[in-house]
């Protein structure tokens, strides 16, 4: 059977301009190709992780425009579930606009539109989704009261929490606990922990200041430096896959949705870390959020590849 993982959150239209650099304030650069694309944190995470090996159910609240109606088609062209979204017709599907250059890095604006409106009561009235879910995944582009009564519900059903703490924000101490994984990036984590976070090092102590708050998993992802982990019986600092980034818009996106897979289907957290980073290295090597994110046969090729290179003999040596 296939893990089955509730996803509540965001979903926006990402309107993505290339250019060849990021402009500085007041500065307009000439960009190149243009595209509308389906996005939001919580829409990306939902779709990596169907594509991961994921039974995804997605609680989130659309607006009842052009936008809307085709998020909805792609998510149900990836099985996803969506009983639980919220058609609203009072307020404008979520907008993203995304500044992508050259070397993969990239700038958002967000309008949150019908995201901002996600209530509690829509969060419970998709309480049926939380008794048959073996893990909440969760960010923090949507309101801070509907992801509390997410944790609420999350923990009355013995649930397992990934939250991805997405975009950087405070969060009540009292959430911590509730949390199993918690998955910032450096920013995130600096934010949090009131440690700047620049390298593995400043990384690590951060983790174990969080960890600290009261959560068993947490992973701090630092790009292209890879990520440090602080958890029982594990604390370590993975390097990244290298790979030639195109676009890094989803890579965090793309790696929660194959770490809430990975760790509901049990593997050891180190496997489901590797798991993860390698749908996220993939990501990056695409433009585009969701229709970046690897399948399940993408990810389990690429681990088998870079296996097979790693025992390779390397020049200079004898087998």
């Amino acid at each position: 059977m296939k893990p089955r993982i509730l996803v509540v959150g965001s979903s926006n239209t990402d309107l993505v301009v290339k250019v060849p650099r990021l402009p500085s304030p007041g500065e307009t650069v000439l960009g190149g190709e243009f595209a509308s694309l389906a996005g939001g944190k919580g829409a990306n995470q939902a779709v990596a992780a169907a594509r991961a090996g994921g039974e995804v159910t997605f609680v989130a609240r659309i607006g009842d425009d052009a936008f809307g109606q085709l998020s909805l088609e792609g998510l149900q062209k990836e099985g996803i579930h969506l009983g639980h979204v919220v058609m609203d017709s009072h307020h404008p599907s979520g907008v993203a606009l995304i500044l992508v250059a050259a070397d993969g890095q990239n700038s958002i604006a967000v309008a949150p539109g019908a995201n901002a409106h996600l209530s509690p009561a829509d969060v419970h009235r998709a309480a049926p989704a939380f008794r048959t879910a073996q893990m909440l995944l969760v960010q923090l582009e949507i309101p801070l009261a509907a992801v509390q009564s997410a944790l609420e519900l999350a923990a009355h059903h013995r649930l397992p929490v990934l939250l991805n703490p997405a975009p950087a924000q405070h969060i009540p101490n009292e959430w911590f606990p509730h949390i199993t994984y918690l998955t910032p990036n450096a920013r995130e984590a600096s934010a949090l922990s009131g440690i700047e976070v620049t390298d593995p090092d400043s990384a690590a102590r951060a983790a174990a200041r969080l960890r600290q708050k009261g959560v068993p998993h947490v992973i701090i992802t630092l790009a292209e430096q890879g990520l440090v982990v602080d958890a029982p019986r594990l604390h370590k600092h993975l390097p990244a896959f290298r790979v030639k980034p195109v676009d890094t818009t989803a890579a965090g996106d793309v790696f929660c949705g194959a770490l809430a897979v990975a760790c509901t289907e049990g593997r050891p957290l180190l496997e489901a870390l590797r798991f993860a980073q390698a749908a996220a290295a993939i990501s990056v090597t695409r433009f585009g959020a969701q229709r970046s994110a690897p399948t399940r046969a993408e990810i389990l090729r690429f681990l088998e590849d870079r296996a097979r290179e790693s025992q390779r003999p390397q020049p200079g040596t004898t087998s």
